[in-house]
């Protein structure tokens, strides 16, 4: 299996979403995927702090990603579950980093866990999902 350029991916993922919020991907890997966030205020919360839906739909992406890397041509996915543990904060005009780990890569199911740092390298927030692999 070939993995697509960070160039490719990044092109799909422009005009939609994961775009919209300024997902930029760093690492492709079948078993690890990296990108970064830029905290801007339109994806705070009044307190000048990522939201938490911002911490979820980055993460989501990066596993979406992952699993799409992976599994066969033809075939589409859908997160299942999500959970998300939020442990610190980042603030409005930093840069976050997600890092993607999968868990398990099977033939119906993929689970990635999603580790979101603050730019000094907190920790902010840890979100395990399942990838269903649709027809």
């Amino acid at each position: 299996m070939t993995i697509p350029s960070v160039e490719a991916v990044q092109q799909i993922l422009d005009p939609v979403f994961p775009g919209l919020m300024g997902v930029r991907l760093l690492t492709l890997e079948p078993e690890r995927v990296v990108a970064e966030l830029s905290v801007r205020p339109d994806l705070c919360t009044t307190g000048g702090v990522l939201h938490g839906g911002a911490y979820m739909a980055f993460a989501d992406t990066l596993g979406a990603i992952g699993t799409v890397i992976n599994m066969p041509q033809g075939k589409r996915t859908t997160t299942t579950d999500s959970s998300t543990k939020f442990i610190g904060s980042a603030r409005v005009d930093t840069t976050v980093t997600g890092e993607s780990i999968a868990l398990h890569r099977g033939r119906t199911t993929m689970v990635w866990q999603t580790t979101v740092r603050s730019a000094e390298g907190k920790l902010c927030a840890v979100v395990t999902q399942t990838q269903l692999i649709l027809d």
